[in-house]
């Protein structure tokens, strides 16, 4: 069954940290304001009043046309990485989400994007896994096309 992947620890670690984001700037800091910042790490909504970063990122291993560069929130302290099998919490207000699939290449395969309500998206992603040439899925927002998380087999 498909399982939700949050960002690498390592990687938020760099961040928080200061390592420039993936257009070479300091990630922002700043105060959540409660009105739904999804972490990408522990795949919670940042509280209110809490630290948070607003960073670029690439989650793709090298640049190429289709490896996308959009905003992110993460917690500005450490957090505990998402690794469980419920159903994150950023992914209880939204109504629906964008998955697509992407090849061993890291590139998208195409016929696999679609809109999905969140009561069918881990359903949608077993279907998407069917064609042999998807290696993993991307969840996005469905309103601002900003990356999620990561589905794997």
């Amino acid at each position: 069954m498909p399982h939700i992947i949050a960002l690498p620890t390592n990687t938020v670690r760099a961040y928080q940290s200061g390592q420039a984001d993936a257009y070479g700037q300091t990630p922002e800091r700043t105060l959540s304001d409660g009105g739904g910042n999804p972490c990408r790490h522990c795949l919670r909504f940042i509280p209110k009043g809490a630290k948070m970063l607003i960073l670029a990122h690439r989650p793709f291993p090298a640049p190429q046309p289709y490896a996308e560069t959009g905003p992110i929130f993460l917690c500005a302290e450490a957090c505990t990485r998402h690794d469980s099998d419920m159903v994150p919490e950023i992914f209880t207000r939204s109504p629906d989400y964008l998955i697509k699939g992407y090849s061993e290449d890291d590139r998208i395969v195409y016929g696999t994007g679609v809109v999905i309500p969140k009561e069918q998206m881990m359903a949608q992603a077993e279907k998407i896994f069917a064609d042999p040439h998807v290696r993993y899925i991307h969840v996005r927002s469905a309103r601002n096309n900003c990356y999620q998380a990561r589905i794997e087999r």
